[in-house]
C-alpha cells in the first residue's frame, strides 16, 4: 500500500476506520515529524519523543477537521511545529532571549530543506530499484563512477548515462508531485 497510495487516498482510508492505512500514515511521516522536532527546533531526544506521540494522537482526534485531504503533509508539519513551540515555552524561562528567537526563525529555514528532503526521498522512492540503486551510490555514497560500475557490473563509462536518465525520471516524478493529485489509475 505504501508507494500506490496517494496523501489524499490515505487519508481518506483512514478516515473510514482501516487501522493498516493510518499505520502506514504514520510509518510515512513519522521521520518528517521527528525531524522537525530534532533539527529544526532542536529537542531533546525525549522531548521530541513526546511531540511525536502528541502529534500523532492529535492527528488521530481531528482527522475529519482536515479541510484538504492532500494537505496532510503540511498540516502535520503546522501541529509538529505549535506542539514544539509549547514544548519549548514549557520548558524554557518565561521569555526567549534573542538567541532563541533567532533559532526559531531558521527553524523555518529547516522546516522548508526537511519538507524538500521528504519530497525527494518520496520521488526516489517511486522510481525503479536500478534507479534508486545507482543514485543511491552516487549522490548519498558519493561513490566514484568506477566504484559503481565495479558494485554493479557495469563499465565506468555507463554509470553517467544511468545517472542521467534516473534523474531525468526522478525529476518526472518530482514535477508529478506538484501538481493537484491524480488517480491512482494514473500511477
Amino acid at each position: 500500500m505504501a508507494q500506490t497510495l496517494s496523501d489524499s487516498e490515505l487519508v481518506a482510508r483512514c478516515r473510514s476506520g482501516d487501522q493498516q492505512a493510518w499505520a502506514e500514515l504514520v510509518d510515512r511521516f513519522s521521520r518528517y515529524v521527528y525531524a522537525i522536532s530534532v533539527q529544526a527546533f532542536r529537542l531533546p531526544e525525549a522531548d521530541a519523543e513526546d511531540v511525536f506521540q502528541e502529534v500523532f494522537a492529535r492527528a488521530y482526534e481531528h482527522l475529519d477537521g482536515l479541510r484538504d485531504d492532500a494537505a496532510v503533509r503540511p498540516w502535520l508539519g503546522q501541529l509538529t511545529r505549535r506542539l514544539c513551540i509549547d514544548r519549548l515555552r514549557a520548558t524554557s524561562r518565561e521569555r526567549p532571549t534573542a538567541d532563541e528567537e533567532l533559532d526559531l526563525a531558521g527553524s523555518e529555514e529547516t522546516l522548508t530543506m526537511l519538507e524538500d528532503a521528504l519530497t525527494v526521498h518520496e520521488a526516489l522512492a517511486a522510481t525503479p530499484e536500478h534507479c534508486r540503486e545507482i543514485l543511491d551510490r552516487f549522490f548519498a555514497r558519493d561513490e566514484s563512477y568506477r566504484t559503481i560500475g565495479e558494485a554493479l557490473d557495469l563499465p565506468a563509462g555507463t554509470i553517467a548515462s544511468r545517472i542521467s536518465r534516473c534523474l531525468g525520471r526522478l525529476r518526472e516524478l518530482l514535477e508529478g508531485r506538484t501538481r493537484p493529485d491524480t488517480p491512482s489509475s494514473s500511477r
